[in-house]
């Protein structure tokens, strides 16, 4: 996996991914220093996550695999480009009785995109527009926790409780914010935010969305989530009727 290489699913989007990969980094490394003001929690979590000396990149590459609900639960694999507070590119394959299904969510340059075919011939999902955009905006938000370094892009505050914090960042002149739960030794236990979008056919509006982490796992010289499950309605007795992606981190390269 190398930062110039796009997947082939997301070819129709390759000068994006480019973008998005060709980022400049900051000049700083980590340090100490830079989390001294952040709420507590989010130290934890940062010196955790972090090695004292980690270049700052603005991006990383993630490879995945797990399960995608879609009716029932399939199988997928797939690469990510993820560049905190600025936009992402996910692009898979999964796997719908026996035939693959390859595709792409994305959020950049302000744009929320979906865009799957079956056999690479027969649209399965297409879409595009507002609400889109919205909802990919929220997810952009919740997945700082699978690109640590980019911490910086958010404003953290204090959350509901003392292993709680609130990151919001501004895109695109809306406010996306995520709270993070974080363990005694500073893992990611959980994040949950209230996202744009219209599950199970509901009008479009703010729904409770979430992550449970169940492991994390050393890539790159970060310590960051392994396996994970997400969904909607998380946190409410809702929870495991919108549970819809199960996943473990297989490989990260920054930059």
């Amino acid at each position: 996996m190398t930062a110039n290489h796009v997947p082939g699913e997301a070819r129709q989007v390759s000068e994006a991914w480019r973008q998005l990969a060709a980022r400049p980094n900051p000049t700083e490394a980590f340090a100490l220093e830079l989390v001294a003001q952040l709420p507590e929690p989010a130290r934890r979590w940062l010196t955790h996550a972090i090695p004292t000396g980690t270049p700052l990149s603005s991006s990383v590459q993630l490879t995945m695999r797990g399960e995608i609900r879609l009716g029932v639960w399939r199988r997928f694999s797939a690469r990510q480009i993820l560049a905190p507070g600025i936009g992402y590119i996910w692009a898979a394959t999964a796997w719908v009785a026996g035939l693959p299904v390859r595709g792409f969510d994305r959020f950049t340059t302000g744009t929320g995109e979906m865009r799957w075919r079956m056999l690479g011939l027969f649209p399965v999902v297409t879409a595009v527009g507002a609400d889109v955009a919205r909802s990919a905006a929220g997810r952009l938000a919740s997945e700082i926790v699978l690109a640590p370094i980019g911490f910086r892009t958010a404003v953290w505050t204090a959350g509901r409780s003392a292993d709680h914090v609130i990151g919001t960042w501004q895109v695109d002149g809306e406010a996306e914010s995520a709270e993070l739960c974080i363990g005694p030794r500073g893992e990611v236990q959980s994040v949950s935010l209230w996202r744009w979008g219209n599950p199970g056919g509901a009008p479009f509006g703010r729904y409770p969305f979430g992550c449970t982490v169940h492991s994390e796992q050393e890539y790159a010289g970060l310590t960051l989530p392994a396996t994970f499950t997400a969904g909607w309605w998380w946190g409410t007795g809702r929870q495991g009727e919108g549970e819809f992606f199960r996943a473990r981190i297989t490989a990260v390269v920054l930059g």
